[in-house]
């Protein structure tokens, strides 16, 4: 076995943070049907890997194959920079 190591190719993305200065209309705006509801009113995000639930405080995603997904707010700002 050979262990390699890498590191992420600089990609720039787009993505949205759920919190006071957007809206859940903002969001569906951003991802379009993508974005659903349950029957307790709790929001998810359909993906390629299935349905992930989205959390306030969240960053919504937009990948490089123009894919949404809902990432941890914490997490994000730790693996991503604004560029504007």
């Amino acid at each position: 076995m050979i262990v390699r190591k890498y590191k992420k190719r600089p990609v720039v993305i787009e993505a949205v943070h759920w919190d006071a200065s957007t809206s859940i209309a903002d969001i569906r705006r951003f991802v379009g049907d993508a974005l659903r509801a349950d029957k307790e009113g709790d929001y998810y995000i359909k993906t390629l890997e299935g349905n992930m639930y989205l959390s306030w405080g969240d960053y919504v995603i937009k990948g490089v194959k123009g894919e949404f997904y809902p990432c941890e707010g914490e997490i994000f700002e730790m693996t991503y920079d604004i560029i504007e």
